[in-house]
């Protein structure tokens, strides 16, 4: 349970990583795109497949964040990784939860794509 633990503490923390290499204007756009895309969908309280389902609804979180982690981190230049992990470490330490602000803004774009989407839908349909 320690080890399943340390490596969740692990994902987190690359995740906040990205986020920092994802503001970093020395980072190539794709890369900032994949690495905000991850971030995204790690913060985001919406899943592709819903926990509730048995096995297959955290096969998705569990396949799907490491995978786009892995591909930022070869996107990223490494000196930017670098940095970034440190800058990182410096700021988690003492921290204890920096996911809300990030979390918040996942929410709101999800509102404010299904308010779009609402739109659309009676843009196309009619009244």
């Amino acid at each position: 349970m320690k080890n399943l633990r340390q490596k969740v503490d692990a994902l987190k923390k690359e995740t906040y990583v990205l986020y920092l290499a994802y503001q970093d204007p020395r980072v190539p756009w794709y890369a900032k795109a994949v690495a905000a895309a991850t971030v995204a969908y790690a913060v985001s309280p919406i899943d592709l497949i819903p926990d509730f389902i048995p096995v297959i609804g955290y096969l998705d979180d569990l396949l799907i964040v490491p995978l786009g982690i892995a591909l930022s981190v070869k996107l990223v230049p490494a000196d930017v990784m670098e940095e970034c992990r440190q800058k990182a470490q410096q700021k988690l330490n003492g921290a204890k939860s920096l996911g809300r602000k990030a979390a918040v803004a996942v929410v709101l774009i999800w509102l404010l794509c299904l308010a779009l989407l609402a739109w659309v839908v009676r843009a196309i349909f009619g009244k």
